[in-house]
């Protein structure tokens, strides 16, 4: 018994000069195997560009808009098709894929992967597993900001189809100017520009189909028609009837949320407000879409 104690003992002063050396001991130097985290722009991620992998969803559709447009409402009337599944913003643009190694991308090229594929691959599996779980065969993301981003969605999915939703920039300014509490006239009338170019940008160079906010309200039945005709399902008229639906939760970010698009019902279009004087390059895009401006 005596013999354990001891040897109990020993093993105890060895632990604890052990731990002694190492609290006086110089910082060691980060070994090798454990590298400092991974910082993006680095040489590896500017120089590879991988090719395009096998995309689960082929051919998604986007509905291109601007903010307070009216596609909120133009995605519970697609949602409300049996073949259709149209969810609340997705806001793919902003999942990322992190990095975190220095050697993480040197792994991810030899896969023939690089950041922004595994990003678009992520982004597919999301629309994928949506559209699977919906039991439909059409996927339709109606995040607005997607439109500042067209380029990198057409990237993506080569074969992804289109819509264009327009809306007469005075409107969407007024709608905004309405929607702030303390609203800045000169950066709400900016963001509009911003999402009027790239609009325009999308109307020249994509094969998109291409409506107005104040078509569908007027006349929902024959603007839902040629939706369909596009997207080639038949047209159902219980989509005129999207308040019978279950569309979720309507709430901020994820789309509108306002008393209009909660009473299930289409409602006329405001329309812009003559006070409304629009910039020059605005009033020039209004008129190229075929407005009234100015």
């Amino acid at each position: 018994m005596r013999d354990r104690r001891m040897a109990a003992i020993g093993k105890g002063l060895r632990r604890r000069g052990r731990l002694m050396a190492e609290a006086v001991r110089p910082p060691r130097r980060v070994l090798d195997a454990v590298p400092s985290p991974w910082s993006p722009g680095s040489p590896d991620e500017r120089s590879y560009v991988a090719p395009r992998a096998p995309r689960l969803v082929d051919s998604p559709v986007f509905v291109l808009s601007s903010v307070r447009s009216g596609s909120t409402l133009l995605r519970v009337l697609l949602n409300s098709h049996s073949q259709i599944r149209a969810p609340h913003e997705m806001h793919l643009r902003t999942v990322h894929v992190h990095l975190s190694r220095d050697f993480t991308a040197d792994a991810m090229q030899a896969l023939e992967l690089d950041k922004d594929e595994l990003e678009h691959a992520l982004w597919d599996r999301l629309l994928h597993l949506e559209l699977t779980r919906s039991g439909k065969r059409i996927i339709v993301d109606k995040t607005p900001p997607n439109t500042l981003v067209w380029p990198r969605l057409h990237r993506c999915w080569p074969n992804a189809r289109y819509i264009v939703l327009l809306r007469h920039p005075g409107a969407v300014i007024t709608s905004l100017t309405n929607r702030r509490s303390d609203p800045d006239h000169e950066a709400i009338a900016a963001e509009v520009l911003d999402y009027s170019e790239k609009l325009e940008e999308a109307r020249q160079n994509l094969d998109a189909h291409v409506i107005t906010y104040e078509q569908l309200t007027a006349d929902p039945e024959t603007t839902t028609r040629g939706l369909c005709d596009h997207l080639g399902v038949p047209w159902e008229s219980g989509m005129l009837d999207y308040g019978t639906q279950d569309h979720g939760t309507f709430r901020p970010q994820l789309g509108d949320w306002s008393d209009t698009i909660r009473s299930g019902r289409v409602q006329p279009a405001r329309g812009a407000d003559p006070a409304v004087e629009l910039p020059p390059r605005l009033a020039e895009l209004a008129r190229a879409w075929g407005y009234a401006a100015g």
